[in-house]
């Protein structure tokens, strides 16, 4: 069997078994076809957008300190977040294309660590867009060997 990434032997039946709803099957094998190519795109969408993130966010993080030093440390913090998420991401794509176990743990492992972002800024929206990624990510597990 393969390695369970951090978390998952908790989380996955409340997001299989015990899920409020489950995928169905035909949606699951589109998102799986096309789910690298999509990733993709957006990644080679969102580059740009992060490399300025990181040098307005760089020109702009004393600017934050001065909300108190608690918007400060979250503004750096969310920051982080979102370039390590990035990362994990692009790590994903060769497994995501070759269906590949590894790439479904950098997948989930970024959805985590955008999860844990949401979280720390209080983002609603974010918090019910991650569990619904989560939700979609644990339905398609089994076709990643």
């Amino acid at each position: 069997m393969a390695q369970q990434a951090i978390l998952e032997p908790e989380l996955a039946p409340y997001f299989t078994d015990k899920a409020p709803f489950q995928i169905p099957l035909n949606f699951r094998e589109g998102f799986v076809k096309y789910w690298p190519i999509v990733s993709l795109v957006l990644l080679l969408i969102g580059l740009p957008a992060i490399l300025a993130f990181l040098g307005l966010g760089t020109l702009f993080m004393p600017a934050s300190f001065m909300g108190g030093v608690s918007v400060g440390m979250m503004y750096s913090i969310t920051m982080i977040l979102a370039i390590v998420s990035f990362v994990l991401s692009a790590l994903a794509l060769p497994g995501l294309f070759n269906r590949k176990r590894q790439g479904w743990v950098f997948s989930y492992y970024a959805q985590m660590i955008s999860l844990v972002s949401s979280v720390l800024s209080i983002s609603v929206f974010g918090i019910v867009f991650g569990l619904l990624w989560l939700l979609l990510l644990f339905q398609v597990r089994n076709y990643y060997n």
